[in-house]
C-alpha cells in the first residue's frame, strides 16, 4: 500500500477523520447540500476547522465518509481545503437496514418505523440497536487507511456506535485512535452501555473542549485524565474577523440606525433553543416599543417548517429570516458584521463552533449555558460575552434588552470578544495542541514503525511534525 502514493506524500504524518453521521447525506439533505457541493464549496463545522489547523501544523488530515449513494469508494480534494476526502460505501446490510428503520437516529421504534406490533416489532427493535454499529463499512475503512499511510484516526464523537467499531479495528491494525467532543453526550442503546466502557478504555485518547464533559467522562467511565486533551474547536481569525459595519449594512440592505442581533446555524427547534429566543424576543419588543431592534435568523434545517409556522403564529415584523444553508463564509461574515450583538439560545452543544465565529468577528454575545458555552465565554463579560441559564427566555430578554440598550457596552465587549478569538481560537494555537497530543499518545510511535519499512530511513531519523508547521 505504501507505494500507493508519492514518495514525498508517504514522508508527512497522515491523520485520518472521521464523521458520526450512519451517512453523510442525512447531514448534508438537510442543509441542501449534494455532495458535488460537498466537495466544492462546504466548509462549515468542526471538521474543517480541526483540517485546517492540523495542515498549519505539518501533518496531512484526510476525511473519511460513509454514503449509500456511491457503490464503491469515491476519492477527491476537497477544493476549499486541499485536503483529500474518500467516501465510502456503506454496507450492504445496512442498507437493508435501512429500508426498514427509516430513521434510526430517533429515540423510539415507532418515530424510527412506524406503529409495529409483535414479532415485528421485536425485529425492528434488534435492528435499530444494531444498525449504529453495522453502518461502517470496516474493511474498506482498513484498506484506505492503509492507502493513505495514516497514522492516527479520529472519529467526531466517542458516545457512537462507529467509535467502538472503529477502536476495535484500531487495536487489529494497531493504529491509534481517538475522538473529540461535539455534543454527543448520551448512549443511544442497550448495547452502546455494554460495549463502551472497553472501548473508551482501548482508545489513545480524547479531545474535548468542555470542561463539563472532561468531569462526566473522568467521572462516569473511570478515564484517565492524562488521555484526556482539553482542546477548543478552532477556526480561521483571518478570515472570521469584523467589516466596516456601515459597508455591512449598505450590502445587506440593513438601516443603519436599528439595531440588530444575528443568530446563524442550523434550524433545529429545540436544540438549538429557537423557542426560547423567539420568547425573548417577543419580551424584547414588548419592553422596547418604538425602538428599531430587529432580529436576523440565518440558516435552515430539519425543523424550517416548524420555526415558519411559529413565527405566523407570532407576527413579530421584526423578525428577518433568511431561510436556506449558507456556506459562503464571506456571507455570513457580511452579515454578522452588519449586526450588534450575537445570541446562542442552544440547550445543548459540544462546542459551538458559531459562537466563536462571532466572537471573531468583533461580537458581544448573549449565550445560553450549554455544553462549551461556559469554557468559550471563561470570564463572561471579560471574554466578550454574558452567559444566561438554558430555558430562561426572561433572562435571555433581560441581558438582550442590556446589551441592545447600552452602545458603550456593547462596543467594549466585542472588542474583548475579538481578542478573546484571536487567542484560544487561531488554527495555529489549536494546530499546535492537536498535533503534540496525537503525536505524543501514539500517533508518533506509529510513524516511526512506519518509517522504518520506507527504504533509507530507519527508527534514528524520525520526522518532527512541527519543524514542518505551516507558517500561512
Amino acid at each position: 500500500m505504501l507505494e500507493s502514493l508519492p514518495s514525498e506524500t508517504r514522508l508527512i504524518p497522515t491523520v485520518a477523520l472521521l464523521d458520526w453521521c450512519h451517512l453523510i447525506e442525512d447531514f448534508l439533505d438537510h442543509l441542501g447540500v449534494s455532495l458535488e457541493e460537498f466537495r466544492e464549496k462546504f466548509r462549515g463545522s468542526w471538521i474543517f476547522g480541526y483540517i485546517e489547523s492540523l495542515q498549519r501544523a505539518g501533518m496531512r488530515p484526510i476525511l473519511l465518509c460513509v454514503s449509500a449513494r456511491v457503490k464503491a469508494p469515491w476519492r477527491f480534494t476537497h477544493v476549499p481545503t486541499g485536503a483529500q476526502v474518500c467516501v465510502l460505501p456503506a454496507p450492504g446490510i445496512y442498507r437493508a437496514i435501512r429500508r426498514r428503520v427509516l430513521n434510526p437516529y430517533a429515540n423510539t421504534i415507532e418515530e424510527a418505523a412506524g406503529t409495529v406490533r409483535g414479532f415485528d416489532r421485536m425485529m425492528l427493535v434488534a435492528l435499530k440497536e444494531l444498525a449504529p454499529y453495522l453502518t461502517t463499512p470496516i474493511r474498506l475503512l482498513a484498506r484506505e487507511l492503509r492507502r493513505e499511510c495514516c497514522d492516527a484516526l479520529v472519529c467526531q464523537e466517542y458516545e457512537n456506535a462507529r467509535f467502538d467499531a472503529c477502536v476495535l479495528m484500531g487495536r487489529l491494525m494497531h493504529l491509534p485512535v481517538f475522538a473529540t467532543f461535539q455534543g454527543g453526550d448520551t448512549q443511544l442503546s442497550r448495547l452502546e452501555h455494554l460495549v463502551r466502557p472497553q472501548m473508551l478504555k482501548a482508545s489513545a485518547g480524547l479531545m474535548i473542549g468542555a470542561q463539563s464533559e472532561i468531569n462526566r467522562v473522568e467521572s462516569r467511565y473511570r478515564f484517565p485524565r492524562e488521555k484526556v486533551a482539553r482542546i477548543f474547536n478552532p477556526i480561521d481569525v483571518d478570515l472570521w474577523r469584523p467589516i466596516d459595519r456601515t459597508e455591512a449594512r449598505t450590502a445587506t440592505d440593513i438601516p443603519i440606525n436599528a439595531r440588530v442581533v444575528v443568530w446563524h446555524g442550523r434550524v433545529l427547534m429545540h436544540r438549538k433553543g429557537l423557542d426560547i429566543l423567539l420568547d425573548a424576543w417577543h419580551r424584547v419588543c414588548r419592553d422596547n416599543p418604538g425602538d428599531d431592534f430587529r432580529l436576523l435568523l440565518l440558516g435552515s434545517g430539519n425543523d424550517a417548517h416548524e420555526l415558519r409556522r411559529r413565527l405566523a403564529v407570532l407576527g413579530l415584523p421584526s423578525v428577518h429570516w433568511i431561510d436556506k444553508f449558507l456556506n459562503d463564509p464571506v456571507a455570513i461574515r457580511r452579515y454578522l458584521s452588519a449586526a450588534d450583538l450575537y445570541v446562542l439560545p442552544s440547550r445543548h452543544e459540544g462546542f459551538p463552533v458559531a459562537l466563536i465565529e462571532a466572537l471573531a468577528c468583533g461580537l458581544t454575545v448573549v449565550a445560553a449555558d450549554a455544553p462549551g458555552v461556559a469554557d468559550i465565554l471563561e470570564g463572561g463579560e471579560a471574554a466578550g460575552g454574558v452567559v444566561v441559564p438554558r430555558d430562561d427566555a426572561a433572562a435571555m430578554a433581560l441581558a438582550l434588552g442590556r446589551m441592545l440598550n447600552d452602545r458603550s457596552l456593547c462596543r467594549q465587549l466585542g472588542e474583548r470578544a475579538r481578542r478573546r478569538a484571536e487567542r484560544r481560537f487561531s488554527l495555529e494555537a489549536v494546530g499546535e495542541q492537536l498535533r503534540d497530543f496525537l503525536w505524543t499518545h501514539g500517533a508518533g510511535d506509529h510513524y516511526a514503525r512506519r518509517m522504518e519499512t520506507i527504504a533509507g530511513s530507519g527508527p534514528g531519523t524520525p520526522f518532527h511534525p512541527h519543524e514542518h508547521a505551516s507558517t500561512k
